[in-house]
């Protein structure tokens, strides 16, 4: 008998397996019966084999995925005490973010971890202090004006001043100190399909790119913030989609700029009632983003929607990665998906989606002037809606609360946080792009009917 298992079976071919299955279909029709489409214009063959198989170029990660804790800054020292407090327990990686200037010095006191910063305003005299006086050489500034301008419909002050404040921040780019962020979390949350998030996270990263260039710059690399989805096999297929255009893209500049993936679970499927699923799905969101190649991770606690932090919600997140990362055989996770020819085919097609999609982009005159024009709300309100319609009829299932809700499960005395979308009628330069949970609707109906 052969070592190699294998060799003791004849190989069968593409062709013979699906001649098997149409036999077995008894005069069914096989694309009818066993072809799925998906939102993506996707469709899932029952079967992948090698006889189909083309393989792209992905760049390798060789480093371990680190864990980050999120850590809102309010108070310096406050702040500080969490942040140790997390590395202390786990964390190897810090994001603060802030509404506000801080002391960044009482801030980062005794943390020597990577630093990442959301920071949401723009003030060039702080950050060009906060970069002269930390001496730090794992820091993540982040500073994404494209981004802001998506979420917010307006620039933090002007288009001229917001670059011109990139263009002295990114002065200080280099190996250690990453200035610029592409936060595509947005898209993902606002409903986009997983084709459109890369398309457009390649378009807003391009502008950037054009910046860049033009200023003549260099940059060691740039932070991208993914949020990921629960559908498993597709969110590890995404970020390795993107890793391989961001490549191509980088290789037409004639420029060699590493995308950071900075990965947490989206907003867009986690729910108010029955809230303990949200661990199940940011447990499977979490390991898409570990086989995918995601640098960092940051977890989104169970309760987040609808609780301030605490420390046990985040606790439990932390220990979810945690456990992922060092009981369960995800430390070095990061090439699981090489040679799987369902991934490695998805990764393709939806490379292949996405990269059309960005031509057209770009012969629309750029990802800046469709924001203007609307085209880009346009796209992800249609692919939105289309989500939306699934989840209303019952055909796209959030378990515990379109399907089998739990009657007695009330909700109104545990809410902090207002779990819903907030609108406040405002003049902006360009319409926003809003996030919104799938099951809004649904609990707004329910809270209203506890008695």
């Amino acid at each position: 008998m052969s070592t190699n298992l294998f060799e003791d079976f004849p190989s069968v071919s593409a062709k013979h397996w699906k001649q098997k299955i149409q036999f077995d279909l008894k005069g069914a029709d096989y694309n009818n019966t066993l072809v799925s489409d998906t939102n993506e214009g996707i469709k899932i063959k029952p079967f992948y084999h090698s006889d189909n198989f083309e393989k792209i170029n992905v760049p390798k990660k060789t480093q371990e995925f680190k864990i980050c804790q999120t850590v809102f800054v309010s108070d310096e020292k406050i702040a500080n005490s969490i942040a140790l407090d997390s590395i202390k327990r786990g964390a190897d990686s810090i994001k603060f973010t802030a509404n506000n200037p801080f002391d960044f010095n009482l801030l980062l006191k005794n943390i020597s971890v990577d630093v990442h910063f959301q920071l949401n305003f723009l003030s060039e005299s702080f950050c060009l202090d906060l970069l002269n006086h930390t001496h730090r050489s794992n820091l993540f500034l982040n500073i994404d004006i494209i981004g802001n301008l998506t979420k917010d419909g307006n620039w933090y002050h002007n288009l001229k001043t917001d670059f011109d404040i990139l263009e002295k921040l990114n002065s200080y780019s280099s190996e250690q100190i990453s200035i610029i962020e592409v936060n595509t979390s947005n898209y993902q949350n606002a409903g986009a399909n997983n084709v459109q998030q890369i398309a457009y996270a390649l378009a807003h990263g391009n502008e950037y790119l054009n910046f860049l260039s033009e200023n003549k710059a260099t940059h060691a690399s740039i932070n991208f913030n993914f949020s990921i989805g629960s559908n498993y096999f597709f969110e590890i297929a995404k970020i390795r989609a993107f890793n391989h255009l961001w490549k191509v893209l980088c290789e037409e500049y004639d420029i060699k700029i590493d995308a950071h993936i900075f990965s947490r679970p989206t907003l867009r499927n986690k729910t108010l009632y029955d809230y303990n699923t949200n661990m199940l799905r940011s447990s499977t969101e979490c390991m898409s983003a570990i086989i995918a190649g995601s640098d960092t991770i940051s977890n989104l606690s169970y309760d987040h929607i609808y609780h301030k932090k605490n420390e046990f919600g985040e606790r439990i997140s932390r220990n979810q990665l945690l456990i992922l990362k060092e009981e369960s055989y995800f430390k070095n996770a990061n090439d699981f998906a090489d040679g799987t020819y369902y991934i490695e085919s998805l990764t393709k097609e939806i490379a292949e989606k996405a990269l059309a999609i960005f031509k057209d982009i770009e012969k629309g005159g750029g990802f800046l002037k469709q924001l203007k024009e609307g085209v880009i709300q346009r796209k992800i309100k249609e692919a939105a809606d289309k989500e939306q319609a699934q989840f209303d009829s019952g055909e796209l299932v959030l378990l515990g609360t379109n399907k089998h809700p739990n009657e007695d499960d009330k909700m109104n005395d545990t809410i902090e946080l207002y779990p819903f979308v907030k609108t406040k009628p405002r003049k902006t330069l360009i319409q926003p792009i809003v996030s919104r949970r799938l099951s809004e609707k649904l609990e707004q109906e329910r809270l209203k009917n506890e008695a």
